[in-house]
């Protein structure tokens, strides 16, 4: 298949080293699916493989011990049934004599010991043993056993031997049983010790094989995993990284595509939607080329027509009192459309800067209460008209480097709604500064808008009410170019709004220009607002710094 020149290999982008840092395994478990996939299937192998193990562990030496025993007990039984006949065949006079020949006669050293201890009023009363074992070796619940029990029956436990003479202890079997001299009616238990340090060795050994071949067989499954995981995670961490970039405007990057199988077609896939993704995105970036240049064309081509329009109003408007009542009427509702008009084409042009990236700042420093105080002069007529009272916040002096025309055009927009739409309800206008940030916060209690409302206020020519009439000739451009003169500055305008409570914007710019917002010298919503406020009432454009938690001031 044929490959772009941006094709990207799957394994071009190997995992640094330094990730490998124990510090950050957490970070490489969250964010890892191969990572928790191989985790996973050790943690799993690691159990399964104890399990197994410990069950034929448990085998192993359950058939080794059970085999050894009956051994053992064979052993024993053919001992002790040579012992009896002997004894019982001796001379009365040399019983005690022939028990501890028979006793040594019947050690094998290095298989097994023997020990001889007289039960109750024995003739002898001496213990007999071989091979320095000790009568300690003997469990007590053993040696009750073989004396209270005169059947000749082998009673076995396993226990540890013990020797004298500071030789180490040994596990062992010992079977004990009840020797009884018919001639004098003595008895004595009598108990075979077997050592069982071959069996132990060889249980170790089968141990160690075991725990060997399961740590062997833990890695491999482990690099099994590891291997089937990143034939599948690669292609989809490459896809990622891809699709990250094509957000950051690469669209010239694809996946490289391997063989046929269902990670292939993913390729394909992606590869097919980057393409259409693409084809869309430059298709709409030329529309909106075109529409850019066809607004900021129209807009110039209507200003010759216009000022043509504008001198034969201006003459009409100068002797509109030489007219009948109702062509007078008529010439001054054509001067306010022109200015209407005009104040729109301006709009309009400006907006075609910004889109056009376009605009720019002429810094200077000054006193946001100086712009404040012309804002409100050219509206003193207005003012007037609505019979609303404006209510002045500006304790200290509040300085900012900034684009005084912008910031003005901006805080001319928000005071002419706010008149506008008060109801004739007072008007509070504050500003605030700390270190880094100056903010200016318009606040009226006039009709206000609904919660789903606040994030459309910014939109260009929106009317919360299309119905109502404008009293100061807006163009329905104001906030959306206030909004773009905010971003300029690298500030944010705020806006939050109830039904019948009012409106309330809040502008907050950087001091200087390099510095980054961080927050706001003045609240996100007003102090007298008495609903409590949501995620949708408030809309805060720029930079985020505040966010809203269960209904809190910020």
């Amino acid at each position: 298949m044929e490959l772009t020149a941006a094709a990207v290999d799957w394994h071009a982008y190997p995992q640094p080293l330094w990730r490998t840092h124990p510090k950050y395994w957490p970070d490489i478990w969250r964010r890892s699916i191969q990572a928790r996939i191989v985790t996973g299937t050790l943690l799993m192998s690691t159990v399964v493989l104890i399990l197994v193990g410990w069950v034929m562990m448990s085998q192993v030496t359950d058939g080794v011990l059970e085999s050894r025993r009956e051994s053992a007990q064979a052993e024993a039984a053919a001992q002790l049934a040579s012992l009896t006949a002997t004894i019982n065949a001796a001379d009365q006079t040399k019983v005690n004599q022939q028990l501890s020949q028979l006793v040594l006669g019947t050690n094998r050293p290095g298989l097994y010991d023997v020990l001889l201890v007289p039960i109750g009023n024995a003739g002898s009363n001496a213990i007999r043993y071989t091979g320095q074992v000790n009568t300690d070796s003997i469990p007590q619940v053993l040696a009750s056993s073989v004396n209270t029990n005169d059947a000749p029956l082998l009673f076995d436990t396993y226990t540890l031997i013990n020797y004298r003479e500071d030789k180490p202890s040994v596990p062992g079997l010992v079977i004990g049983s009840q020797l009884r001299v018919t001639s004098t009616g003595d008895k004595y238990g009598v108990y075979f010790l077997f050592p069982l340090t071959a069996q132990q060795e060889t249980l170790d050994v089968v141990q160690r094989a075991l725990v060997t071949a399961g740590l062997l067989l833990v890695v491999l499954l482990g690099a099994v995993a590891w291997l089937v995981t990143r034939q599948v995670v690669t292609p989809v961490r490459m896809a990622r990284r891809i699709a990250e970039r094509l957000a950051a405007g690469k669209l010239e990057e694809r996946m490289q595509v391997r063989g046929t199988d269902d990670l292939a077609r993913l390729a394909v896939s992606f590869n097919k939607m980057a393409s259409n993704l693409q084809r869309q995105i430059r298709r709409l970036e030329e529309l909106s080329r075109l529409q850019r240049r066809f607004v900021s064309d129209v807009s110039h081509e209507l200003r010759t027509p216009l000022t043509t329009v504008r001198m034969a109003a201006d003459l009409l408007h100068e002797s509109r009192d030489q007219f009948d009542p109702m062509s007078r009427r008529s010439v001054e509702l054509l001067q306010n459309e022109l200015n209407r008009f005009e104040e729109l084409l301006a709009d309009l042009l400006e907006i075609s800067r910004f889109d056009a990236g376009a605009a720019a700042l002429d810094l200077e420093d000054v006193d946001l209460r100086d712009i404040v105080s012309r804002v409100l002069e050219n509206h003193e007529t207005l003012i007037e008209r609505k019979g609303c009272e404006v209510q002045l916040d500006m304790p200290e002096p509040c300085r900012a480097q900034v684009d005084a025309r912008r910031i003005e055009r901006i805080l001319r927009n928000l005071v002419g709604n706010a008149i506008e739409h008060s109801e004739g309800m007072p008007i509070r206008i504050s500003t605030a500064y700390d270190d880094d940030a100056a903010a200016v916060a318009v606040r009226d209690h006039g009709v206000g808008f609904r919660a789903e409302e606040a994030e459309m206020v910014f939109s260009r020519f929106w009317r919360a009410d299309p119905a109502r009439a404008r009293t100061t000739g807006g163009t329905g451009l104001g906030l959306s170019i206030a909004l773009e003169d905010a971003r300029l500055h690298g500030g944010r305008l705020d806006a939050w709004g109830s039904p019948g409570e009012g409106a309330y914007f809040r502008l907050t710019l950087p001091r200087r220009p390099d510095v980054a917002l961080t927050g706001s010298p003045l609240p996100a919503r007003p102090s007298d607002a008495s609903r409590v406020i949501t995620e949708k009432s408030l809309v805060d454009v720029g930079a985020p710094y505040q966010k809203l938690t269960g209904g809190e001031e910020l």
